[in-house]
C-alpha cells in the first residue's frame, strides 16, 4: 500500500509561502528549488509540506486542509491571536457533536482548521 509522502499546496509564490508555514509550524525549509518548488519539515511530523509554484492556484475553497491541534497548554484565544498577527485570516469558530474548532485561511487563501485534541 502507498505511504502518504508529503502534502503539497499550490501556490504562486512557494518560498514565501513555505516560510510562514515553517514559522507558524516550527519547521524549516529542508529544500529549495530555485524558488518554484519548496519543502518544509515539521519537528515530529512524518510527511513534510511542499509549496509548489503554479500559473493560476485554483479559486475558491481548497477541497483537501490541515486539521491542526492547539499546542498544550494555549489558550484558543491566545492562539486565535498569534496565527492572525502572524498574517492568517481567522474566519470563525465551527462545531458539531461537542466538537468545535476555528478555521482560519494561510496568507494564499488556503483554509486550514486548528482545534483541542482530536
Amino acid at each position: 500500500m502507498p505511504a502518504l509522502g508529503m502534502i503539497t499546496v499550490d501556490t504562486a509564490a512557494p518560498r514565501a509561502l513555505a516560510a510562514w508555514w515553517a514559522e507558524r509550524l516550527s519547521g524549516e525549509i529542508v529544500m529549495d528549488a530555485d524558488g518554484f518548488f519548496c519543502m518544509v519539515a515539521i519537528p515530529g511530523w512524518t510527511t513534510n509540506l511542499g509549496f509548489q509554484q503554479v500559473e493560476t492556484p485554483t479559486p475558491g475553497k481548497n477541497r483537501i486542509h490541515l486539521d491542526l491541534s492547539w499546542d498544550e497548554g494555549v489558550e484558543r484565544e491566545a492562539g486565535i491571536a498569534a496565527w492572525v498577527a502572524a498574517g492568517a485570516r481567522h474566519l470563525g469558530q465551527r462545531g458539531e457533536s461537542g466538537f468545535q474548532w476555528d478555521t482560519f485561511t494561510d496568507p494564499d487563501g488556503n483554509e486550514f482548521c486548528v482545534s483541542g485534541a482530536h
